[in-house]
């Protein structure tokens, strides 16, 4: 899952000569809340973000009337508000590493840009969440096996096995270890097997199965365990 998968790709920007008003227009208009500043060649200088503008403006403890601070935020632009040292990702890397970049530098957004600075995206939490549910198949049609299990090689070949001969196509899988619970494998599976028998498959080889959650083609949700 590359970043240029899930970002939004050709982002409005703005210049730094563009007045504040008018980049919150853009981003009413748009209903996003972050533009990447550029340069005449499209190239990255800045970001600016609505929580720039209030923490700025004042906006939300001022004590100018609306047509004081909209005059203020008429005559100010850009470059006077804008961050200047702005954390940037790839379009080629992996998902997961624009979201540690995010976590560690504790932003919620990433102009994408190539090796010029050209800006070629934008990705933000929203993205990284969303592409979180579809890898997991939130919404998509299947059954959700979370399966307790032993930490050791073979395990989860194990398990996929029983899911394949049984004409049961996986749809989504992953392994979690956490502290109080040990190590869970989560899989998302599609087949003409009932639920009951994948489960009592599962079980009679020894799997432990903490939760069944079956999702159907609307999107609705059936909790079996």
């Amino acid at each position: 899952m590359c970043v240029k998968d899930h970002m939004t790709k050709n982002p409005t920007t703005v210049t730094k000569e563009t007045y504040v008003s008018k980049a919150l227009d853009l981003m009413n208009q748009g209903k996003f809340h972050r533009l990447p500043v550029v340069d005449d060649n499209n190239k990255l200088i800045g970001l600016i973000t609505e929580g720039m503008v209030s923490e700025t403006s004042g906006k939300n403890n001022t004590s100018l009337s609306i047509y004081e601070l909209n005059y203020l935020l008429s005559r100010t632009t850009v470059e006077d508000i804008m961050e200047k040292e702005v954390k940037t990702v790839d379009g080629d890397v992996f998902l997961e590493e624009a979201a540690s970049i995010m976590l560690d530098a504790g932003v919620s957004v990433l102009p994408v840009v190539d090796k010029d600075n050209n800006v070629e995206g934008i990705i933000t939490e929203k993205d990284i969440f969303q592409a979180f549910a579809e890898l997991m198949g939130y919404k998509h049609q299947g059954t959700k096996f979370v399966i307790s299990c032993e930490d050791k090689p073979g395990i989860f070949a194990k398990a996929a096995k029983l899911f394949a001969d049984n004409d049961a196509n996986l749809e989504a899988c992953a392994v979690y270890h956490n502290d109080e619970r040990g190590t869970e494998v989560v899989v998302k599976a599609t087949g003409e097997i009932s639920v009951e028998d994948m489960q009592k498959i599962l079980e009679d080889n020894g799997f432990n199965i903490t939760n069944i959650i079956q999702t159907d083609k609307d999107g609705n949700r059936k909790i079996y365990k």
